[in-house]
This record gives C-alpha cells, structure tokens and sequence, in this order.
C-alpha cells in the first residue's frame, strides 16, 4: 500500500498557521488562475444567501409562507453560517485542508441540490442551515485561493480582495435575479447556484490549494463552549430577525429567546475566560484595541444598513422592482469594485485607519443626498449616494480585516479563531442590528407621519374631495354605484396617504444615518488623534517589519 507523501517546505514557504496551505513560489499562469478560481468560490459562496435574501417575497408566494415564516429562512443561514467558524477552522487545524474543502463543497452542492426539492417550510429551513453552513466554508476558501494567486509581497492585497468579492454577492443577485425568474419558475435560482456550485467544485479538484500542515486543536473543554456560544447566538439571530416582523413587544417568546440567549453567551464567555486554553481569548480580545476595533466595525455595518434596508425599502415603496432597480445595482457593483482598486492602490500600513475614516465621511454624505425623497424618486435619483456608500463598504472592510489580522498574527497564531468568530460575528449581528433598529424606527415614524396626515384630512378640505373624487373617477369603469365609487376613492386615497407616511418615515432614516455617521467620524478622528498622540505605531506596519526581520534571518541561516 502506498504510503502518504511527505512534504517538506522551505523556510518561506511554510503555511502561516496550521490548517492554512503552504506558500510555494507558483509561476505566473498559476497564480491567475488561483485568483480567478477564489474570485469564483467568493461569488458563489456570496450568491447562495444573496439570491434568496432579495427574492423573499417571490419564495413566500411560491412556498405559501407567511412574512414571519419567510424570514426565518434568512434566520436559518445565518445562524449556521455565523457560528460556522467556531468549529471550522480547528478542524482545518486538526484534520487538515483537504477533507475540509472536500466536505464543505460536498455539503455546499447538496444543499444546493436539495434547494429543488423543497416544497415545504420546515424542510426549507433545513436546506437553508445546511447552506450557511457551507456558505461560511466557501468564505475562507475564497481568501485562502485569492491569496495564493497574489505575489508573497502583496498577501495583505489577496487577503482585501478575498474578503470583498462575496459583499458584491448582494447587488448582483438583483441584477440576475429578473433574467432568472423571467418564466415565472423560483427553481431556475436554484439551477443558477447548482451551475456555480458545481463549477467551484470542477475548479477546485482541478487547481487543488497547496498541502498544509496538522497540530492537535480541539480540546475538551471546547465542546462545552460551543453548546453554549452555538445556541446563544442562534437565539439572538433569531430575535433580530423576527422582532421587527412580529413586532418585538406582542411575542413573549422573543423576550425568553432574548434573555437565554444573553444568559448563554455570557456563561460561555466566563467560562473562556478561566479555561488555560480557551476557544476564544477573552482577555486579548477585551483590551482597548480589540474592543475599539469589534466596535467599529460593528457600527459601520449598522450604518452600511442605509443601503441594504433604506434605499431598497423606499424604492419598493413607490413601486419599483428589481427589474427597475438593475441600472443603480450596477452602478453600486461598479463602485464597489472601484472601492476595492482603491484600497489596494492606496494601502499604507503606517496609516490603516485613514480609509475608515473617509468611509464614515462618504457614508454620511451619501444618507444626507438621499433625505428628501418623495413619490417621483427613482432608482436613478440615488446613484450619486449609493454609489458612494457602495465604495465605502469595501474600503472600510478591506481596511478593517486587515488591522484586526494583523493585531491577531501579533498576539499569537492562537488567536485566530477568537478573532474570526469575533469579526465575522460583529459583522454578522451588525447587519442584522442594523436592519432591526432602522427597520424599527421607520416603522414607528411611519405611524406618527401617517397620523399628522389623516389630522388633516378633512372632507370639507376642496382639495381633499378632489382627490377622492379623482379615485372614483379611476375605477369608474368597473364601479357603477357612485356611493361605492366614493368609497373606493377614499380607499385609495388612504393608500395615498400611507405611501406618503412611509416614504416621509425613510427620509427620516436616511437623516439618522447621516447624524449617526457623523458621529462615528468625530469618534474615529478622535482615535485616530489619541494613537498618534500616543506614539504608538500602526499594528500592521509592526507585523510587516517582523516578518521582514524573520525572512532575513532564515535566508543567513
């Protein structure tokens, strides 16, 4: 029987941390086709969750499901895919790449394939959770591919690339999504992603990533705290998701939900905290540093909810489809990738905090174009403002990846999964907060516009009876009572009016974005001011100067 083959890497060509491939000197033709191989995987692994998330309404419909019970198809995702990582990259560690990659794409097509078969709720959810799942393996491979496929000088360039292609996922889901559905049929979504699903899996047998080497990861104690962090965060995910729905004070169980959940996390994270080996380092990721970092990311990604919720939401409002929404989604793919030549282009690890701070600046100014919307606003309208925050959700996530890794690598390679289940996390539960706070509060500026407007109807007002009298002339063909003619001329007019409520409601959103933003750059020139004051160098050019340092003394050696 043939025995294994034993690899032996040269000083730099050792993988980074164990459970990472190796970094051979790969030939130019190799490396591009590396990179277009983790440009695949990325959006792929983007457009599993995206193709869904922006065609609940058509999977309600065809799936004869409730509001509340479409959403928890988006639930079932992502809590499997946030608490993925608490145990994927140990198993990456401890079993190797090989069988990471082979289970995780296996698991990815069959639940692609599954997606055809469903006709039911609950199986739905199933084959959404088994999606997440896989969803947050396909995001690590993305980086691993693109990194291989970029020069050992511009790693750190691989790693933006990587972490910025599945964020294009979402605009270009509604960009496919008409072409996709034109003949009625919500299966030819699912023939689109099994296409992808099996394209990764023909390009990753054939290109397969370097070996990479093995330690022992898992330890004991790591089981209780994953059946604590795993349930606890799903409890949480699912009360951001549904509260807004089912509206967060009429359903007791969201406030049991709440309370568990809370009660479950801060368990397992005392518990981390007096374990000699923990999953996750609660001491290195409570100092200033950390806590800073985790908390702006967190924020950016409630306020990046401008673009998710608000502009989508308005324009839904006045009756757009994505149909009607294909040219802004390209004008907001176009400035992402612009965000992403930015980043890469203007990269200095003497200064990485700059870019959030211009990303902060550009949301803000993009939520303040948008505030006074009405019932004539178009997609086209809002190109200038989604453009802008577009690019600067890419370049704050490029950035921001980049600093907390570097933190992480400085530390110790043992924090690596602490900060993954951290970052992935805060931006995970950011997204969520921030569709759940701006979704609340439009929902509650809706019903006080909505009553200062009825307050001033009145059918004595000339105008008033005009418009009543105008809805009645619409239906005038169909309705011949003019006393039900009337009615349905107030009935639309009521509509009138609600639409103008809710419209009015998310500019009131895109204003508190836009005061909230600049806060959030008052905050970060602040810090920026207090670690220059302070002398204290930035972490990535300190890494760089390491490895540098590092590399000389293995070539005297």
């Amino acid at each position: 029987m043939a025995q294994p083959v034993a690899y032996e890497f040269k000083p730099h060509e050792r993988p980074t941390l164990p459970g990472s491939p190796a970094n051979p000197d790969h030939p130019r033709r190799r490396r591009q086709a590396y990179l277009g191989i983790g440009i695949l995987i990325g959006l792929t692994g983007g457009l599993g969750n995206a193709l869904v998330a922006v065609n609940l309404p058509f999977a309600q419909g065809t799936l004869g499901l409730d509001p509340d019970q479409a959403a928890w198809l988006t639930a079932a995702y992502l809590m499997t895919n946030t608490t993925a990582n608490l145990v994927l990259i140990k198993y990456r560690q401890q079993f190797g790449l090989q069988p990471f990659i082979r289970w995780m794409l296996g698991i990815y097509v069959a639940a692609t394939v599954l997606h055809l078969l469903v006709h039911g709720f609950w199986s739905a959810i199933a084959v959404r959770a088994a999606g997440g799942l896989a969803g947050g393996a396909l995001s690590t491979l993305t980086i691993l591919y693109v990194m291989q496929g970029m020069p050992p000088a511009k790693r750190l360039g691989g790693l933006m690339i990587g972490i910025s292609v599945p964020q294009i996922a979402v605009p270009l889901a509604r960009v496919l999504s008409p072409g996709l559905l034109l003949s009625g049929d919500w299966h030819m979504l699912y023939w689109f992603e099994l296409g992808l699903a099996f394209a990764t899996l023909a390009a990753v047998l054939a290109l397969p990533l370097p070996p990479s080497e093995r330690t022992k990861a898992f330890e004991k104690g790591d089981l209780l705290s994953i059946a604590l962090l795993a349930p606890g965060l799903c409890l949480i995910i699912a009360v951001l998701t549904e509260g807004r729905i089912q509206w967060w004070t009429e359903r007791a169980w969201m406030g049991y939900a709440l309370a568990a959940g809370l009660a479950m996390l801060a368990t397992a994270f005392v518990i981390e905290h007096y374990r000699a080996n923990p999953l996750i380092n609660t001491r290195w990721l409570g100092t200033r540093e950390m806590l800073r970092l985790m908390a702006v990311a967190a924020a950016v990604r409630v306020l990046l909810s401008e673009q998710a919720f608000g502009s989508v939401g308005l324009l839904t409002v006045v009756g757009m489809t994505n149909e009607q929404m294909v040219g802004l989604n390209l004008v907001i793919i176009a400035a992402s990738i612009a965000g992403l030549i930015v980043a890469l282009l203007t990269f200095r690890p003497d200064n990485v905090a700059r870019p959030i701070t211009i990303s902060l600046v550009l949301i803000a100014v993009g939520a303040f174009l948008d505030v006074g919307a009405t019932n004539l606003t178009r997609p086209a309208n809002l190109y200038l403002s989604q453009a802008l925050i577009g690019f600067a959700s890419i370049l704050f996530l490029a950035q921001a990846m980049i600093i907390g890794l570097a933190r992480t690598l400085l530390a110790g390679a043992g924090n690596l999964v602490s900060f993954t289940v951290l970052f992935s996390m805060s931006q995970a539960l950011g997204g969520l907060v921030g569709t759940a706070l701006l979704g609340t509060f439009q929902t509650i500026r809706e019903k006080m516009h909505s009553h200062d407007l009825v307050q001033s109807i009145v059918m004595t007002d000339p105008q008033v009876a005009a418009r009543i009298a105008a809805g009645g002339r619409a239906v005038a063909r169909t309705v011949g009572d003019p006393a039900l003619r009337a009615a349905e001329g107030a009935a639309i007019l009521s509509q009138q009016v609600s639409r103008e409520a809710q419209i009015l409601a998310f500019n009131d959103v895109f204003m508190l974005v836009g005061v909230l933003a600049v806060i959030a750059v008052a905050w970060s020139i602040h810090v920026r001011w207090s670690i220059r004051r302070a002398g204290a160098e930035s972490p990535v050019l300190t890494l760089q100067r390491l490895q540098q340092a590092g590399a000389t003394a293995a070539e005297k050696d």
